[in-house]
């Protein structure tokens, strides 16, 4: 993975990461390091978490530590926060990067919606929707407290589109990207706590992604996603708070131009 040119200085500071053993969770763990902080990193796989947690702490040992997190239990989620305030004593930046599209993550492959089972669709939102608010209201427990913190949800170019297939994760993302993230910028603002959300298009996570049409004619490095996640966590985002950036190369712009045909 690629390591930022950034600069921005983390130390003392402390991020709280769901997804962390792999893709931008990983490399947002990485590079939050790098830059000096200190990061617990949840993931649903205990061995790939345990893997991955050595390689951080190889870069500085005992900067970071490893929970296993079901985004979707509650209970789980606190226990990672309980964790990061035990260990570190603070949280200063959470960021929910675990999830994904139903039909491809369950493996669902050529039906219509109306014959997915329903619990398909209940898992994507339980992860994609309510995993970020469980890690925002766990969080702000602690965020509160210290009277600062930084919360960036993670939306999707899908949120903005729609899907016919896969509606949950659509649903999901759309939500994040605007009621989550605006009502909890709102309640958030009086305890000197900012919330943003950044909403990729296709990034280079998978090789399938280089195939999505955008108005630069590329996917996004993951690298540049995660240096947008860091730049909002850091003093130089201090200003910016309950918005969605949509960084999707311009695929928005397109409309249904250029569009594959099938969406999984």
């Amino acid at each position: 993975m690629n390591t930022s040119k950034l600069n921005f200085d983390f130390t003392g500071k402390v991020a709280l990461l769901s997804g962390a053993a792999s893709g931008m969770g990983l490399l947002l763990s990485r590079c939050f390091v790098e830059m000096g902080g200190s990061v617990v990193m949840t993931d649903i796989n205990r061995e790939s978490l345990d893997e991955k947690v050595a390689e951080i702490n190889a870069i500085r040992a005992g900067a970071a530590v490893g929970v296993v997190c079901d985004v979707r239990d509650y209970g789980q989620v606190c226990h990672a926060r309980d964790v990061a305030v035990e260990t570190y004593g603070r949280i200063d930046l959470v960021s929910s990067l675990a999830g994904g599209a139903e039909l491809r993550m369950l493996n669902v492959r050529g039906l219509e919606f109306p014959d997915v089972p329903i619990d398909v669709y209940d898992w994507s939102i339980d992860v994609n929707l309510k995993g970020q608010l469980y890690f925002d209201h766990a969080a702000l427990k602690q965020m509160r407290t210290q009277g600062s913190g930084v919360i960036v949800h993670i939306g999707s170019i899908t949120g903005q589109e729609g899907s016919s297939s896969n509606v949950g994760y659509a649903t999901s993302k759309s939500a994040a990207m605007t009621g989550l993230t605006k009502s909890i910028a709102k309640y958030g603002a009086k305890y000197g706590i900012r919330f943003n959300c950044v909403a990729p298009g296709p990034v280079l996570t998978r090789g399938t992604m280089s195939t999505m049409a955008t108005l630069q004619g590329r996917a996004a490095e993951p690298q540049e996603i995660v240096d947008l996640i860091l730049y909002l966590a850091s003093d130089h985002g201090a200003f910016i708070t309950g918005i969605n950036i949509l960084a999707d190369g311009g695929r928005n712009l397109l409309g249904k131009i250029g569009y594959p045909k099938k969406e999984n």
